[in-house]
């Protein structure tokens, strides 16, 4: 009977030793988004009602704020338009997976957005509308950008 003490200790050192610490597991996901978009192209399509269209976002640095407050400074490409702003958006964790809000934003030279989208795996997806009431989905893939903008 005096060999439960030192199988308790055991059960419990052992049971300890698989657990992630969620504190550095958060912060390993967090600088994992903050490299994956920074320098990063983001290349794909958005659609708009039935219209299909290319667009590209060229993140050129991404930083945290405050809690899930980060600055995305990028350059935003499509149709006749073309501008570079630090947009400041809000980045909520489904698990592993960032996903990137923003809502009624105002981005100059372009108007007011909302947005959801999420970033895995070399690829983004999600949601987007106007202020004017257009909107759709977006997707694509996240590249190296191949120069600096």
């Amino acid at each position: 009977m005096r060999f439960w003490p030192y199988v308790i200790t055991i059960l419990l050192l052992v049971s300890g030793c698989g657990r992630k610490d969620p504190t550095s597991e958060q912060a390993r996901l967090e600088k994992e988004f903050e490299q994956t978009l920074t320098g990063a192209l983001l290349k794909g399509n958005f659609s708009a009602g039935e219209k299909i269209s290319e667009d590209s976002y060229t993140i050129l640095k991404v930083s945290r704020l405050a809690g899930e407050t980060w600055l995305i400074h990028t350059r935003i490409q499509y149709g006749s338009r073309d501008v570079t702003v630090p947009v400041p958006v809000t980045v909520k964790w489904a698990g592993d997976t960032p996903v990137i809000t923003l809502t009624d934003v105002g981005i100059p030279g372009l108007g007011t957005f909302t947005a959801r989208v999420l970033i895995y795996r070399g690829q983004y997806a999600g949601t987007w509308a106007n202020s004017k009431g257009a909107g759709g989905q977006m997707w694509g893939t996240v590249q190296r950008a191949s120069s600096p903008q």
